[in-house]
């Protein structure tokens, strides 16, 4: 965790708080015009953009782990899965990550990071497998009897792991350490991340069913998502903390 050569900027001065595994994610990205997403973005957050178009993202994938800092062999929870809906955005010139919804059936998720991080969090059951190299993920979010909230489908690696260039798309959508969040629209909180480039694949997929943007107004279902694989990297994790412009 000491290469540091790929960051953007340099390490926060403050130690991290804790670790986190991820594994076997699946990245799912749609451009969508600008100004579709722009009402649902806290205004003091530019929405980032490549080549003109902003883009949607999809990642789901296992977390393996949270670990304290300092109790490094034992993990606050079981391994669970996650599915989560974000975007890209800059805050004074610094890219990020800012999650639209994120669904898991984790207790301590729930309760404890909603809360710490200001972020979407929403309980749902979830199943994921693994047969051979695919993987099937099923998630439904509860409290939506009436039009439920879903994902359905599986991926599968398809090609050889390969590090993306700096100025791809491949990067630029997944090289990002930091997040941004906001519980009032107004006031911004950033919580900075750190982990090695992200070993990616080329993905195989099949989507049986994603209602995940019903409740943004977003029909994408006519355009056909990139997606990646990763085996996953472990991560650091700072403290949150409010930005003042």
């Amino acid at each position: 965790m000491n290469d540091i050569a790929h960051r953007s900027w340099p390490l926060p001065s403050k130690y991290w708080i804790m670790r986190q595994t991820w594994r076997n994610l699946l990245f799912l990205h749609w451009p969508i015009p600008l100004e579709k997403l722009r009402p649902h973005i806290p205004s003091p957050l530019q929405i980032d953009t490549f080549n003109g178009s902003a883009w949607l993202g999809v990642i789901l994938f296992v977390l393996e782990g949270i670990y304290p800092r300092g109790i490094s062999a034992v993990s606050l929870t079981p391994k669970f899965p996650e599915i989560n809906v974000r975007t890209y955005v800059k805050y004074e010139g610094k890219p990020g990550i800012y999650f639209m919804s994120i669904d898991v059936e984790n207790w301590a998720s729930l309760k404890i990071a909603k809360r710490w991080y200001r972020l979407p969090y929403h309980s749902a059951q979830i199943s994921f497998q693994k047969e051979g190299q695919t993987f099937h993920f099923h998630s439904t979010r509860k409290g939506n009897a009436n039009t439920p909230i879903s994902f359905k489908g599986k991926y599968a690696p398809v090609s050889e792991i390969y590090f993306p260039k700096k100025g791809t798309v491949d990067h630029w959508l997944t090289e990002r350490y930091c997040l941004y969040s906001s519980n009032d629209g107004v006031n911004i909180y950033c919580g900075e991340i750190h982990h090695r480039p992200w070993p990616l694949q080329k993905a195989a997929i099949e989507i049986v069913r994603n209602t995940l943007f019903t409740a943004f107004h977003f029909d994408l279902s006519e355009v056909k998502p990139i997606a990646h694989f990763s085996t996953g990297v472990d991560s650091l994790m700072w403290n949150i903390k409010k930005e003042f412009s």
